[in-house]
């Protein structure tokens, strides 16, 4: 079997490639690969596969096909891809997909909007790897669900292109809206049993439904907050005599938006803090049956998770929670790319960069908190192992694919760690800022994810 990362270069129409689904390949790995010349053999490039006849030649580590077979595949010319050939199939790639929510007409340079930069990254850490990427949004995708047509980032360009369906699809829509369109679940249904793509992180994960997950675990109930889905009075009147504070979180919410926490005063009355645009404000009620009304008309249009008030450590009066990405690797296996520290800012309650929080390294932030010194190195250990812990139980309870995962956590008071969410959107702008001349290893994992999926 060879296994290795080869040039394409596409030949113009000849006397000698008049024949489309003729190819040329290196000698040497013909030999290796005990490659029959001029007999039929699989080319497959994604979910599409075409008999091809295959000539050796001189050319070192090279992929010559016809102008007319690269176009039908939308191959590059001069692209370098990782090429295997194992019984009777020659596989090209992987391809991979990345799948967004929208594409601007108003700047060619930035197709993708402010998600470009990303997705610029994506592309030149598939070069390394051998890989080929494109992107694409649900208006790109082809009704007859066969093929899309996918941007691809080459030689500095965006290039248009009709492409066949990808090995392996990176869902990274951002509104639940979007996802939940039919045309978008019929692709991603027929994608995978018709072509049998593989898609990760293929939906938004709901506040519930990861509480209820991860509470059938008995090794992980130590992570999680008392909570439950806000149905009445009774269940906010049960929490708050238990604890001192509660918080109020939309079950499908994101970016800090629609929490409302709720504080018991020493006279017995309570204090609403909610989050808006421009930061928090607050109000006083003087029973709780008031807040009651004041949130009652909120529980009719959303659905709400009510969870324990932990008191978190903080840096300057200023709560602090952590962020840890984790992801999938080349050998399919979860491990932890980066943990940050997320400080809120003094207007806030919620620590989220969308928020006017601030990013700071695990240690540092430790450091400045009111968690005793020499708890310090404990405590990062622990955190790294919680994040892990709640990646594999997540997986374990439920089905969907995910590969990588934005696991929220806090540390309170005492030193233990607790879950405060879990995202399988995670932001690209949250762990490290982007650096044009570096590409992050939260990236480079996507691309090596992708090969085990496919290539591995």
């Amino acid at each position: 079997m060879i296994d290795k990362i080869i040039t394409i270069y596409i030949q113009k129409k000849t006397s000698l490639f008049h024949d489309q689904y003729l190819i040329l390949l290196s000698e040497s790995m013909m030999k290796k690969g005990k490659i029959p010349a001029n007999q039929p053999i699989n080319l497959k490039f994604g979910t599409k596969s075409i008999y091809v006849k295959v000539l050796p030649s001189k050319r070192t580590n090279a992929l010559i096909i016809n102008e007319l077979l690269a176009k039908n595949l939308g191959l590059h010319h001069k692209s370098k891809l990782r090429v295997r050939y194992s019984s009777s199939t020659l596989t090209i790639g992987p391809f991979i997909g990345v799948l967004l929510s929208h594409r601007t007409k108003q700047s060619p340079s930035k197709p993708f909007g402010s998600n470009t930069v990303f997705c610029q990254e994506l592309s030149d850490a598939s070069k390394l790897q051998g890989a080929f990427i494109c992107f694409f949004t649900p208006n790109d995708i082809h009704m007859d669900s066969n093929k899309i047509y996918g941007w691809t980032y080459y030689g500095g360009t965006w290039n248009k292109k009709s492409l066949p369906i990808p090995n392996a699809i990176y869902n990274r829509l951002s509104t639940r809206k979007q996802e939940n369109k039919s045309s978008v679940q019929h692709f991603m249904k027929e994608v995978k049993s018709k072509h049998h793509a593989q898609i990760f992180n293929e939906k938004f994960l709901d506040k519930t439904e990861v509480y209820d997950a991860l509470s059938k675990n008995i090794n992980l109930q130590k992570y999680l907050p008392e909570s439950y889905s806000l149905k009445n009075y009774s269940m906010l009147k049960m929490m708050c005599s238990k604890y001192h504070t509660v918080f109020l979180k939309p079950s499908q919410g994101s970016l800090g938006r629609g929490i409302i926490r709720v504080t018991r005063q020493s006279n017995g009355a309570y204090r609403c803090h909610f989050t808006n645009v421009n930061g928090s404000h607050s109000e006083k009620f003087s029973n709780l049956r008031k807040v009651y009304a004041k949130i009652s008309g909120k529980l009719k249009t959303k659905r709400y998770q009510i969870q324990q008030g932990i008191p978190l450590i903080k840096v300057n009066q200023r709560p602090i929670d952590f962020r840890a990405l984790v992801q999938k690797n080349l050998h399919g296996e979860w491990e932890i790319t980066s943990i940050v520290g997320r400080i809120a800012s003094n207007n806030h309650f919620v620590s989220n960069l969308a928020r006017g929080g601030t990013l700071s390294s695990v240690k540092e932030a430790l450091m400045k908190s009111n968690l005793p010194k020499h708890e310090v190195k404990n405590t990062i250990r622990r955190l790294h192992l919680s994040a892990l812990k709640i990646a594999e139980g997540l997986e374990d309870q439920i089905s969907n694919h995910f590969a990588e995962l934005g696991v929220d956590l806090s540390i309170d008071v005492n030193g233990k760690v607790w879950m405060i969410e879990v995202n399988s959107k995670p932001s690209k702008n949250d762990n490290t800022s982007l650096n044009e001349n570096k590409i992050r290893p939260s990236v480079k994992k996507i691309i090596q994810y992708a090969r085990y999926l496919t290539f591995e």
